[in-house]
């Protein structure tokens, strides 16, 4: 018979659904490579994570000594998925390095299609395409903008702000 107080405490888990996984905060990431990131997404909808709470970017081109698991190369952006699974109150995170010279990841809008507006917002801000999108064009810019605003190397410029003295001085009472 075993001691449990000298049991060995099983390691956690390093990969899931087949890639690498870590922590944060208490709550799993994956990290597939562009090429898993379907399948990987895909094998979480068929295990009941049914809601795709929220897609976004990060630029990290001024922060590149971010924590990610061995065997994952980091790139310059990374596509952060959020999904829920209201049946087993769940939450995962999907974390998919996409490199500056090929910024593109397959759409996940067959899968969830409540992604479509938010992948055209990351595909405005950040410039990463999302390929077999049904309608990938700009959201929040006029179509004629030049660039992506939320990419760390965009150029910030400055619209004067125009003040006008037409307005009658307040009574200070």
């Amino acid at each position: 018979m075993s001691d449990p107080t000298t049991a060995e405490v099983p390691a956690p888990a390093t990969t899931e659904y087949g890639v690498p996984l870590s922590l944060s905060c208490g709550q799993r990431v994956l990290h597939p490579t562009r090429e898993q990131y379907v399948a990987t997404v895909r094998a979480l909808l068929a295990d009941s994570f049914e809601m795709c709470a929220d897609l976004t970017a990060v630029d990290y081109l001024t922060f590149a000594g971010r924590s990610l698991p061995e065997g994952v190369v980091a790139e310059r952006f990374e596509v952060v998925v959020n999904l829920l699974s209201i049946e087993r109150r769940q939450r995962v995170r999907v974390r998919v390095q996409v490199p500056a010279d090929d910024p593109s990841v397959p759409t996940l809008f067959d899968l969830y299609p409540g992604t479509e507006a938010m992948e055209r917002e990351v595909y405005d801000m950040f410039g990463i395409s999302f390929t077999d999108h049904p309608d990938l064009t700009r959201i929040l810019m006029p179509e004629d903008w030049e660039g992506h605003p939320l990419r760390k190397d965009y150029d910030q410029g400055r619209i004067p702000v125009q003040f006008s003295a037409d307005f009658p001085a307040k009574d200070a009472r």
